[in-house]
């Protein structure tokens, strides 16, 4: 009963400013999941613990990937990959592309 009744709170943006603030939001939301429960389940197995963790910590992936915070920081990742790739192609076709063309610098 207690379990149906325990919902997870949403998770803040400054939950997600580290690993270490990540870890204990994670780390409480699952000792008062495991509290609600124990009422009627005590102890909790092993199992049933590592179950809890790995549902909590989907969820706190989830908040994650869906905060604006996180899809700002994967562009700027992905502008720093995009270009590093580019610059390496472009090193490795210049003088080809450079004889159709292709100039050093834009006007």
């Amino acid at each position: 009963m207690a379990e149906e009744m325990w919902t997870s709170k949403p998770y803040s943006y400054e939950e997600f400013l580290s690993f270490d603030r990540l870890k204990r939001a994670v780390m409480s939301r699952v000792l008062d999941r495991a509290e609600a429960m124990m009422g009627e389940e005590f102890p909790l197995s092993p199992e049933r613990v590592n179950a809890l963790i790995a549902e909590e910590w989907h969820r706190a992936k989830i908040a994650v990937r869906s905060s604006p915070a996180a899809r700002e920081a994967f562009r700027k990742y992905l502008e720093g990959t995009v270009s590093n790739h580019l610059d390496s192609l472009m090193k490795t076709d210049k003088e080809e592309l450079g004889a159709m063309g292709v100039a050093e610098k834009s006007l």
